[in-house]
């Protein structure tokens, strides 16, 4: 982990030993009482801490806060709800590329039964998206949905944003040689579940606004997809 991050009830009170950032800041990173590390509170600046003492049970620490950082790129990423270790990888990538909003919608060949995982029901899907942060050096968080159908996701689309749909069947074009607003509100990107999108969600995208592409002749994984998808667009706005 390249920045140790922190929740803003955390700051004020002893580090338990025993909580995995401790462990690593005392066995990876070696830091000893006076010397210092990077840090960041969660959607918050990042700085500088202190490890001021190691007890037997919590270790001791002050903070140095920076300046607040930027907003996340405008960028939304729907994704059709995919198996849970799947969603894993692209919590985590997602939020190491700056990602401003996460949708895991349902959709009609989508499997109903990952809604109920233990990913989405216990908070760790939150984890996840904190390693990813951690792992850019950013404290930036993306928002997240999960379970609603992707009409009430597409409902609350703001105007004035792009909006493509990754597809590898009816798409014309590839991503890369789409057309793209030079400074758009906001990036929509949405991408299917394993199965792919049905033939009415096809027709319920191209309704809103979505230009079907795709990444080219390879068939790619969710979560290696999502990743080329935000790569190839951030790159092409100039956003890297």
């Amino acid at each position: 982990m390249n920045l140790i991050l922190f929740e803003p009830d955390e700051i004020d009170r002893p580090f338990p030993r025993g909580d995995a950032r401790a462990r690593h800041l005392l066995e990876v990173l070696r830091r000893r009482p006076g010397d210092t590390f990077d840090a960041g509170l969660v959607d918050g600046p990042r700085g500088k801490a202190t490890l001021v003492a190691v007890g037997a049970a919590a270790l001791a620490l002050t903070f140095a806060w920076g300046e607040p950082p930027p907003p996340l790129d405008p960028l939304i990423l729907i994704v059709g709800l995919p198996r849970p270790q799947t969603a894993r990888k692209i919590l985590q990538e997602s939020a190491a590329l700056g990602v401003r909003a996460l949708h895991f919608a349902a959709t009609e060949k989508g499997e109903a039964g990952y809604a109920q995982s233990t990913l989405w029901h216990t908070g760790e899907w939150r984890r996840h998206l904190v390693a990813g942060a951690a792992q850019a050096f950013a404290t930036r968080l993306p928002a997240v949905t999960h379970g609603r159908p992707m009409a009430a996701v597409l409902d609350e689309l703001a105007g004035g944003d792009v909006r493509v749909a990754l597809d590898n069947y009816e798409a014309p074009a590839g991503l890369g040689a789409l057309a793209l607003a030079p400074a758009p509100a906001a990036v929509v990107v949405a991408l299917g579940p394993e199965r792919g999108w049905s033939a009415a969600e096809r027709i319920l995208l191209r309704e809103r606004g979505f230009t079907l592409a795709h990444l080219g002749p390879r068939v790619l994984r969710a979560e290696t997809a999502a990743v080329a998808a935000i790569a190839i667009l951030k790159s092409r706005l100039g956003w890297f």
